[in-house]
């Protein structure tokens, strides 16, 4: 396989290109990103305790919740063998199984959660934020590990507006899926440090 080298960056990429290269990427408007190094324990920890959440709330819905590494291939023109963004966030719920397929999601999925560390937070607040917003992901929490905090954030009028910040001893409720709420004290429990 490729291992694309850091001083190619300044080309575009699409998902043809992405798919032979060694390591973990993500693409975003043509432009690659490398996902090392790996993420912490306490960062997995926190996606581990939210994807068994979720996981229990949407099995009996018809959704599908998938952790990474699974990739979304996001596309203007619904081209996803030349996607120029394929994202893999921490955990996805896709609703609309059509969107699933053998290589991930084509299109948005449901509902994004990412939770921040300190190699990916700028990216995932700006960068992912805006993909995800564009694309129509309906909402979008972003966990903060150091604040033990959660930012959700829905689909608005005009874009995104963050509905509301949870702490870690509030109970989250979604605002796309109703009768959705997780305890955050059981997400943050026994985690020390930073994502």
């Amino acid at each position: 396989m490729d291992v694309k080298p850091p001083e190619r960056q300044k080309e575009r990429y699409t998902y043809q290109d992405y798919v032979k290269w060694d390591g973990r990427w993500e693409l975003i408007n043509g432009v690659p990103y490398n996902m090392a190094p790996t993420p912490s324990l306490v960062h997995q920890s926190i996606v581990g305790e939210l994807y068994v959440a979720l996981r229990a709330f949407f099995r009996e819905k018809g959704c599908t919740v998938v952790m990474a590494p699974f990739d979304v291939r996001l596309d203007e023109q619904a081209d996803y063998e030349q996607a120029k963004h394929v994202v893999q966030p921490d955990i996805s719920v896709i609703c609309d199984q059509s969107k699933m397929g053998s290589r991930g999601c084509d299109g948005p999925p449901d509902l994004v959660v990412e939770v921040l560390s300190p190699s990916t937070a700028l990216k995932d607040r700006n960068e992912k934020y805006m993909l995800y917003e564009q694309f129509g992901v309906k909402e979008y929490w972003i966990v903060d590990p150091l604040h033990r905090t959660v930012e959700v954030y829905g689909r608005g009028e005009k874009g995104y507006e963050r509905r509301s910040v949870f702490g870690e001893g509030d109970v989250l409720v979604s605002f796309l899926f109703a009768d959705l709420t997780v305890s955050l004290a059981g997400i943050f429990q026994n985690i020390e440090g930073e994502g």
